[in-house]
C-alpha cells in the first residue's frame, strides 16, 4: 500500500477541462515507472485512485497537487519510483497541457493509528455510485438514495479477498444544509467533440470499522471509477490545502 502527494511549488497550477487529461498524464508516469498499460487501464487493471486538489472556476479545474494511492503491492513499488518529470501530457484537440515536471513527490501515509475504529473524511474526488441493474448506467445524485455500506463494501471485499464491513454514513447536518450535493464532472471529450460526464457526490463521511478495513478504504478509494479519479478520500480536518 502506498499513497503519494505530487505537489507543485506555491503559485504554480495545472489547469484542465477534462479529468481524463490528468488520468492520461498519470498513465504516462506509471508506464515510465515500469508498469504496463493494461495493469492500470481496463477491466483487468490493478486498483488505484487519484484526486486533483485545488478548485474549479468557469468549468476549468486548477490543481496544485494530485494525490495518487494504491493498495496493490506492485503498483505501490512503482509509485515509490514515480518521477514528476514523466507526468506530462498534451492534447491538441482540446488545447490542454498537463505538466507536473516542477512538482515533488511527498509521502501521504495513512492516519490510522492502533486502536482507530472511525475516521471523519471528505471526498478529495467525488464519489461515483450508479443505480444497480440500470443500463445504460444511471449515476446517483443524492446520498440519501443509497445504503452506502451496501454499495461500497462489495468492491472493497473483492479487492481484499475477504469480507469488508465498513459502516459508512454521510454527515447528516451537511446533507440538510446541502440537499443538492452532486457535482457534474467532465470526464472526457470524444473525437466528435461530445463531452462525457459523470455525476459525483461530495459530502463529509464517517467511516467506522476495523483498522484493516479503514486502511483499505484510504488506499483503494470508495465507489466506482476510482482509477478514473473518483472516490479518493482525505481527512476532514486537513481539507484540500497544501
Amino acid at each position: 500500500m502506498r499513497r503519494t502527494r505530487i505537489c507543485l511549488p506555491r503559485g504554480h497550477w495545472v489547469s484542465y477541462r477534462h479529468l481524463d487529461v490528468l488520468h492520461d498524464a498519470l498513465i504516462q508516469g506509471w508506464e515510465a515507472a515500469g508498469i504496463a498499460a493494461d495493469q492500470v487501464i481496463g477491466h483487468r487493471a490493478r486498483p488505484w485512485t487519484f484526486a486533483a486538489l485545488g478548485y474549479h472556476r468557469q468549468h476549468i479545474g486548477y490543481a496544485h497537487s494530485v494525490v495518487v494511492a494504491t493498495p496493490d503491492p506492485l503498483l505501490a513499488d512503482a509509485l515509490s519510483a514515480l518521477k514528476p518529470a514523466t507526468l506530462r501530457y498534451a492534447r491538441a484537440s482540446t488545447a490542454e497541457v498537463v505538466d507536473f515536471s516542477a512538482a515533488e513527490c511527498l509521502p501521504d501515509p495513512d492516519p490510522i493509528a492502533p486502536g482507530t475504529h472511525s475516521l471523519a473524511v471528505l471526498l478529495l474526488s467525488p464519489l461515483a455510485l450508479s443505480e444497480p441493474g440500470q443500463q445504460p448506467r444511471r449515476w446517483l445524485s443524492a446520498l440519501n438514495q443509497v445504503d452506502l455500506a451496501a454499495a461500497i463494501n462489495p468492491r472493497l471485499s473483492s479487492l481484499a479477498g475477504r469480507p469488508v464491513a465498513l459502516q459508512i454514513q454521510a454527515d447528516s447536518l451537511y446533507l440538510r444544509a446541502n440537499p443538492r450535493h452532486s457535482v457534474l464532472v467532465s470526464v472526457k471529450q470524444s473525437p466528435s467533440g461530445q463531452a462525457g460526464f459523470v455525476i459525483g457526490l461530495a459530502a463529509p463521511l464517517v467511516l467506522a470499522g476495523s483498522e484493516a478495513d479503514l486502511r483499505l478504504a484510504w488506499y483503494a478509494g470508495l465507489g466506482e471509477k476510482t482509477r478514473n479519479g473518483f472516490g479518493c478520500i482525505g481527512l476532514l480536518e486537513q481539507g484540500v490545502g497544501r
